[in-house]
């Protein structure tokens, strides 16, 4: 498991979609994981510390979780099959080891209320992980496997691709750079 922090969240101009942006933290690799506006504000409006007169639905999952006596300990992207991220919210509920599946940005979301801490699986790392070159555009990352683990396929680097080039027309000047929410 690689840790990740959420390095920004972004907006293409062009066709509204937003995705959110993790950082490897202990690399310079970044995973773009497209999410939905709701979403993106969900997890914008905690990390700006915005206060709302309401609390959104991941504020009201904060809260159940804990009146149910159980604690977020992380959250994990664990997989990514057919363009789709998969995630899961790790739990100790009284002492007792409890995943629960999520979509990411629904995950994320809760983990930036209760600062828990952000995992990505090295094999979705591995396959959607990507780098910055020094204009700013983005490559793809594939480590070398130990046997295991097959190389990504010529098909897989396609179905990629839309994620490439999505990420490559944002502004992504500052992407290199730490902004207010990194400590």
């Amino acid at each position: 498991m690689i840790e990740a922090k959420i390095h920004s969240i972004r907006m293409s101009l062009v066709t509204q979609h937003r995705v959110v942006i993790l950082k490897e933290v202990n690399a310079e690799r970044y995973l773009p994981i497209w999410i939905g506006a709701y979403e993106a504000d969900a997890i914008a409006v905690e990390l700006q510390d915005v206060s709302v007169s309401r609390p959104l639905t991941h504020d009201l999952l904060k809260a159940v979780i804990g009146e149910l006596g159980a604690t977020v300990q992380s959250i994990l992207v664990n997989d990514l099959h057919d363009d789709t991220f998969f995630a899961r919210i790790i739990m100790d509920v009284n002492g007792r080891y409890v995943e629960v599946d999520s979509r990411p940005s629904d995950a994320l979301a809760l983990a930036v209320r209760v600062k828990a801490s952000i995992f990505v699986d090295d094999a979705v790392m591995d396959k959607a992980g990507v780098l910055l070159d020094s204009e700013g555009n983005t490559t793809p990352t594939t480590k070398p496997t130990g046997g295991d683990k097959p190389e990504r396929t010529k098909a897989e680097d396609e179905k990629l691709a839309v994620f490439r080039d999505f990420i490559n027309s944002l502004d992504m000047d500052d992407l290199g750079k730490p902004n207010q929410n990194d400590e």
